[in-house]
């Protein structure tokens, strides 16, 4: 009877934990773009049955913002983070601010900074810069912290450095910071875990994608989808960057998965993610 009880305590404490491991990824809605406007209640649903509690978005898919919050507070998800348009940031950042305080989110992201075609120049970084710079400290006095989450085009030669490395130095931390996607710094031909290092602290929002190997890089801030694999069977070093990325500052953790396969593929990535040590 003893070895029983001890049995069943051992097992309860191995699922507790693979739950709270589980708990501590979330999941970038536009993994789910195809889905969610089918069955918004059910692609909810099916999120939270993976074992996620935490999302990334800011789309309403026809709802009220009022709306979309109850059904995610019902389905027992919480939203972290909504992105936010350049050109929103740039011109009226206190739309930005209203939007993020009806949400009831902590982080505020853009993804892109405008520019032509494949030519990311330093006049685009300084526009960035300013602008970054002047919505941050407004999204900061109302309690918001605001990411700029980088493409591959930021990481142009620019001095002895990048163009990336001109906007880390010039953007203030205390109104804007960064969302690493590990995608889209593999891509250009960077290192995710060498990055971290450099900018301690700089990055406490964090995209999880894998790339299939072979895969051809650019700085252009392109690539195909399909090339997203699950996590830990691509070349970008997720089992690397995992081991220091809460030493370094990471505090939020969204799967990202743009492929055909992601309803198959997240699942999966979960299951690697759990299997870490």
């Amino acid at each position: 009877m003893k070895s029983l009880f001890t049995f069943r305590w051992l097992l309860l404490i191995v699922l507790t934990t693979t739950l709270t491991s589980a708990q501590e990824i979330g999941l970038q809605l536009y993994s789910l773009r195809n889905e969610i406007p089918q069955d918004v209640p059910g692609t909810l649903k099916l999120i939270k049955s993976w074992g996620i509690t935490e999302i990334e978005g800011g789309g309403t898919y026809g709802m009220t913002i009022e709306e979309f919050n109850a059904l995610s507070k019902e389905t027992g998800l919480k939203l972290i983070a909504i992105g936010a348009d350049f050109a929103e940031l740039e011109k009226d950042p206190a739309s930005v601010v209203q939007r993020a305080k009806a949400f009831g989110v902590a982080y505020v992201v853009c993804y892109w900074i405008p520019h032509q075609g494949d030519d990311f120049t330093l006049a685009d970084t300084e526009r960035a810069i300013s602008a970054f710079n002047r919505a941050g400290k407004i999204l900061a006095e109302n309690g918001i912290s605001f990411c700029y989450h980088q493409h591959g085009y930021e990481f142009r030669p620019y001095e002895k450095g990048t163009l990336f490395d001109l906007m880390v130095q010039k953007l203030n931390p205390a109104y804007t910071n960064f969302e690493m996607d590990v995608f889209w710094i593999k891509h250009p031909g960077q290192d995710p875990v060498a990055l971290l290092k450099k900018y301690k602290n700089r990055f406490p929002l964090m995209h999880l994608k894998d790339r299939q190997p072979g895969t051809e890089g650019n700085q252009n801030g392109r690539a195909d989808v399909e090339t997203n694999v699950v996590l830990g069977q691509g070349d970008v070093g997720i089992e690397a960057i995992m081991k220091v990325a809460k030493e370094y500052g990471v505090k939020h953790f969204f799967i990202e998965d743009e492929s055909s396969r992601s309803v198959q593929q997240i699942p999966q990535s979960l299951q690697y993610l759990k299997s870490l040590k």
